[in-house]
This record gives C-alpha cells, structure tokens and sequence, in this order.
C-alpha cells in the first residue's frame, strides 16, 4: 500500500512535505542563515566561497547560483526559505513568484490586478488550464540536465530496480516489525560501560542479564531499530518542548551531556524511511515534530550498547523518536499505545522488505528529584512488565497520577514503552507475541530496570 499523497497531481506545485524537508534540509538552511546581515555580505561579496561552508548537493548549489526556484523547489527548496535568497538579491514576493510562472513581470502583476490566476482548469494535471505543463525553466537548469541526463537515466533506473527486487535481489515487498524491545537507559549504565566497570561486583549482575538479549540479537539483528526515548534536556531544552519528535536525518552525534560525548560511535539513520513514517502518522492525526538535526544523548545509546555491546560501528540504522516526559502536560499512556499502532501501520506501508525492530525505552521505578528521591517499587514494575505482555491495552489505561505515586516522578517514562508495545500485530488482531526474555533488577544507581524482548 503506497503511502497516499493526493497533492502530486497538481499542476504547478510542489509540496514541502516529508521526503521534500529532508531532501532540501541544508539548502533551506543556508537560506535561513541570509537572516544575518552579516552572513547575506558575506555571501554577496564571495558566492563560491560563501556555498562552499555548506554541504548542499552541487545541483542544489548549482540552482542557487542560477536563482532558478523552480530548480530549487525540485531539490528540496521550500518557498519561505527561499525568499530568504531572493530578499538578499532586493525581490519582492510577487518578484519572485512571477520567475517561477515563465511569465514577464509585468504580466504577472497584470494578472494579479486582474484577480489572480484561475483555479478553473488548474486543479488536476492534464486540464486545459493555464498552469499546466512543464515549470519554466532557466538555461541553466537545462544545460545541467542534458549535461548529467545519463547519471539521472542511471539514477532513475537504480530506484526503480531496488523498489522492484527490495535493493538485494529479493521479491519486492513491504517493511514490517518483527520484535519490540524494552529496556530503561540509565545513565549510570554507560558511564560503567565508558569505564570499563561492566565486571564489578555492582554491575555484574547487571550486564549479566542482557548478555542472552545480545545473542538474540546477533541471531535476530534487523535492518532498522526504530527507538523510543526521552531527550534528558539535550537537543531540547525550554526553547521548544515537542511531544512527540521523529529524527529523519541521515545521521546523529552523540551529545555532551556535560561529561564531554560518551565514546560510541555516531547513530546511522534511515530517512527515507523516517519521513515516511513522519508522514504516514501525521496523516493519521498524530502531531509530530520533524527534526532534521539531532545530537542523541543516553537515552538512546545506552539501549544500544546493551543490546549490541560496543561495536566500532552500530550494525542497523537507527530512527529516533522523543517523548516529553519531562515537562507536564506529558503524553497519555492510551495515546502513546495508539500512537504506536499508527507507527505500525506506517512502517508496514512502507514498499522495501525492510526488517524493523521498535524499542520503548526509560524507568522503570524512579525518582531523581525531591526528599522521596530513591524510591523503587519492585511489585508495581513486575506487576507492570506482567500486564505489558498479557493486557497492553487495559494497561494503556493506567493515569499519571499512578505511576507518579507508584513509581516515582521519572517513573512516567514507561508511557514509552505503550508505543512500543501497541505496534506489535496482536494489538491489531494477529496472534500473541512470543516472550524471548525478561530481565528486572534493582539498582542500577537510583533505578530499578526492566526489559523484555518480544517477538512478532
């Protein structure tokens, strides 16, 4: 099932969209930064030199130099980043949206005293409209076409073939989940990892508990993990607290949380892959933030060493996905578990037989703040691992207020594991998932944690 996008049949428009973002992040960004008076003299003064600081595809650099819009519309560009370009060079608006008509600007401004253009003919492509066929372009969006026609023919040809045999020779098919992981991330874990204590008394029982989930995963590894987690204050800070955030970006550094960045290697992501789903939920009426540049913080690579030791480079590519936790009001439990269904429902229209593993990160009982700091409460958090098996969706149930008072303020962080737990098929009516292993133990400096792996 491909994902729906009714607007590609419009004619003369192009909309900024997921897969759009992502292919244009850095030259929208560029134009972002001709916001500064100093950076548009700069620019001004040496163009070369000026695009040379930015890492923007030689096409993208190209339609820039040429301020071809629909040029850089095509690559990515978004119409508000770029007028960032066009006010550097004195354009108005209407300047700049009578270049992309193929019309003088005289004519354009005639149209517009006229009452605009007519949405008559102009809804669907192939209408008699006066907004239809190809988008003007400038000479030199036409000489680079005929300049690099046979590596767009190659490129065209090597999308279609990976889309019809999945990108390794196999039958063409569709993306699916085939485990759920749980596990908290405590910080103390990583910095016993970073030096070198993962054999002492304290932490031996520890590690010792996830070393069957490693095997699992050398003899279960998936091509995507898509990761749940909390950003401690990170890449998020009070400026903007999304709630839900999904990171479509190629790849994410591991972040300085104030002891310099932990020693593990950068989180490879999949965009394509994300965008996809960032669209695919949203049309679902899920509210999600793009995040186009994200440092990762132990929220994220602790789950990843505990599942894959320490590699010098992760072995699967990772999508991160932030929960506020942090900042009342946080996510309900029963929106985090249908928003996890919404996810499943994404990844698997995805059209690559592509092998995804979701993870719900945090807790389990905690408490890091106030006179009750230290409170662990064993029962609850069984109680809570027995019911994310055999009652997800009465579990999803659970208020706030509960899991402050059972488990602790930062205890709230298992809402995170409803995601993962509701994009499992048996929430949609398929069979039961099957229990690999389960781990719990109390403490790992002020935590109690908990995992689970369950398999689709």
């Amino acid at each position: 099932m491909a994902l729906n996008k009714p607007y590609l049949d419009v004619p003369g428009t192009t909309i900024f969209d997921a897969d759009q973002s992502r292919k244009g992040y850095w030259l929208n960004q560029f134009c972002m930064s001709l916001m500064k008076a100093e950076n548009r003299a700069r620019f001004k003064a040496d163009e070369e030199a000026y695009l040379a600081e930015w890492p923007m595809t030689d096409e993208q650099k190209a339609a820039v130099r040429a301020r071809d819009l629909n040029w850089a519309m095509r690559t990515g560009g978004n119409i508000y980043f770029l007028a960032k370009l066009g006010a550097t060079d004195g354009l108005s608006f209407q300047q700049m949206a009578g270049s992309m008509t193929g019309m003088t600007e005289q004519a354009y401004r005639d149209m517009m005293i006229g009452g605009g253009r007519s949405a008559e003919g102009n809804r669907v492509v192939g209408e008699d409209g006066n907004a239809q066929g190809a988008p003007a372009q400038s000479q030199a969006w036409k000489e680079w076409e005929l300049s690099n026609q046979e590596a767009l023919a190659a490129q065209i040809l090597g999308e279609h073939a990976a889309r019809q045999t999945g990108g390794g020779g196999t039958p063409a098919g569709h993306a699916r989940i085939t485990a759920s992981v749980y596990t908290s991330h405590v910080p103390a874990i990583g910095a016993a990892i970073d030096l070198g204590k993962t054999g002492e008394d304290y932490w031996k029982p520890l590690f010792a508990g996830y070393e069957p989930s490693k095997q699992w995963m050398r003899e279960n590894k998936p091509d995507v993990v898509f990761l749940v987690y909390n950003d401690h204050a990170t890449s998020f800070d009070l400026g903007m607290i999304p709630t839900f955030a999904i990171g479509t970006a190629a790849e994410f550094v591991p972040a300085d949380e104030g002891y310099g960045p932990r020693p593990v290697p950068k989180v490879v992501g999949h965009p394509e892959l994300a965008s996809h789903i960032a669209q695919s939920v949203i049309q679902q009426d899920f509210d999600l933030t793009i995040v186009n540049e994200l440092q990762v913080d132990h929220g994220l690579t602790v789950p990843m060493n505990l599942l894959f030791g320490s590699p010098e480079a992760w072995p699967v590519k990772v999508i991160p996905f932030h929960v506020n936790v942090v900042q009342y009001p946080v996510p309900s439990g029963a929106r985090c578990f249908a928003l996890g269904q919404a996810i499943r429902r994404a990844i698997e229209s995805y059209d690559e037989p592509l092998k995804v593993q979701i993870w719900g990160t945090g807790g389990m009982s905690h408490q890091l703040q106030g006179p009750r700091a230290g409170l662990i409460n064993k029962e609850w958090d069984n109680k809570f691992l027995d019911r994310l098996i055999a009652e997800p969706a009465e579990l999803a149930k659970v208020p706030h207020i509960e899991y402050v008072r059972e488990a602790g303020s930062e205890g709230i962080e298992l809402v995170m594991w409803l995601i993962a737990r509701g994009a499992m098929a048996d929430v949609a009516g398929g069979p039961a998932p099957t229990l690999k292993h389960r781990f719990f133990h109390v403490p790992a400096s002020n935590t109690a944690v908990g995992h689970l792996i369950l398999e689709n």
